[in-house]
């Protein structure tokens, strides 16, 4: 009966009305071979800082690179690490990792590419005993490997002799140390420190740092917002011949002018603290739904431009922009902004021209 059955244990940490939180390393248990992927090339991100370029090149023909990461121009012609991604069910074995190893030296001497400087495997389940041991040995993996060229019944097997040797000669003169294994917990703490991990596996924004002052001088990225606004504040004076220097004489418009600069330079502290928080485009859709919201306003008869631009950035602070994860750390003044952000690529403009 049901009667019968123990009382359910407590749980030993707080649970949400959705159930305990999944962890990242239980999401990564169910993600595709190239998901797992995609996920490479998202930490490889975080690695060094000197990548020109970070590829996922996995399939049937990818000449043992799943994910290529390199150090110049050059790309396989010049330095780069390779990334191997094995998403099994079981821990790796050597005779997974041999085949593997075997497709670099392979793809090195067939001209595909340079030999990697670091070749790392990446596998949830991590590698077994044995050859986490041999990774930790240098010397003995590379022993091991040139003994298993001559095993009939390895991957080396179907290599004609005289690739085989060659492959032995440059596998003779490789430092193996080149080789090693990524834990996934080291990999999930390094792909936090990415723009890609919230959206990936959730959990709040980085804090952002405090917003910096507009500087007293006119930065060149400000020209065509300043410029829209100069044209708003001449149509308002037009007998007053306002330049940059004499419209701080004008109380009045200097204080305005100032408010829509630091307005500027809050959006743009927003982008920049996005553009290593989170996955590229998710400031930019923000800023297309921000001129969603306007453009019906911006494009509106109005008795002047001042009224234009004025309903234009109190149409900004209304708009329903829940759905945005940027909106967590956003503010009003993140709003007008990215209004004077449009101004400067003339998707908004002030001054109507019929």
């Amino acid at each position: 009966m049901l009667s019968d059955l123990d009382a359910p244990e407590p749980p030993s940490a707080p649970v949400s009305v959705a159930g305990p939180p999944v962890t990242p390393a239980q999401r990564i248990a169910f993600y595709s071979p190239e998901e797992w992927e995609h996920f490479i090339r998202e930490w490889a991100t975080a690695l060094h800082p000197s990548y020109v370029q970070i590829k996922r090149l996995g399939g049937s023909n990818d000449k043992g690179a799943d994910v290529a990461a390199f150090r110049t121009s050059e790309g396989f012609e010049g330095s780069w690490d390779c990334f191997q991604g094995k998403h099994y069910a079981n821990p790796l074995a050597w005779s997974d990792a041999f085949p593997e190893m075997l497709k670099v030296f392979v793809g090195v001497e067939e001209g595909h590419y340079q030999r990697p400087d670091r070749y790392a495997f990446l596998a949830p389940k991590g590698c077994g005993t044995a050859l986490n041991r041999l990774l930790s040995r240098p010397t003995e993996l590379r022993e091991k490997f040139l003994k298993e060229l001559d095993n009939a019944k390895s991957a080396a097997a179907g290599l004609k002799q005289e690739l085989r040797e060659r492959v032995r000669t440059l596998a003779a003169a490789t430092d193996f140390a080149m080789f090693v294994s990524i834990e996934l917990v080291d990999a999930i703490e390094t792909h936090r420190a990415t723009a890609y991990y919230v959206a990936r596996f959730g959990g709040p924004l980085p804090p952002r740092p405090t917003t910096k002052r507009a500087p007293d001088a006119i930065h060149e990225s400000e020209t065509r917002y300043v410029a829209q606004l100069m044209e708003v504040y001449r149509e308002s004076r037009p007998s007053d011949d306002l330049t940059l220097e004499t419209i701080r004489t004008h109380s009045r418009l200097a204080v305005h002018f100032q408010r829509q600069r630091e307005s500027f330079y809050s959006a743009e502290s927003l982008r920049l603290h996005a553009r290593d928080a989170v996955p590229p485009g998710t400031f930019e859709a923000l800023q297309d739904d921000v001129h969603s919201g306007v453009i019906e306003v911006a494009e509106a008869d109005h008795a002047t431009s001042m009224d234009r631009l004025t309903q234009v950035l109190q149409a900004s602070t209304q708009i329903d922009l829940s759905s945005h994860a940027l909106t967590t750390i956003s503010q009003t003044d993140d709003r007008k902004g990215i209004c004077h952000q449009l101004a400067n690529e003339d998707r908004l403009t002030w001054m109507r021209v019929e």
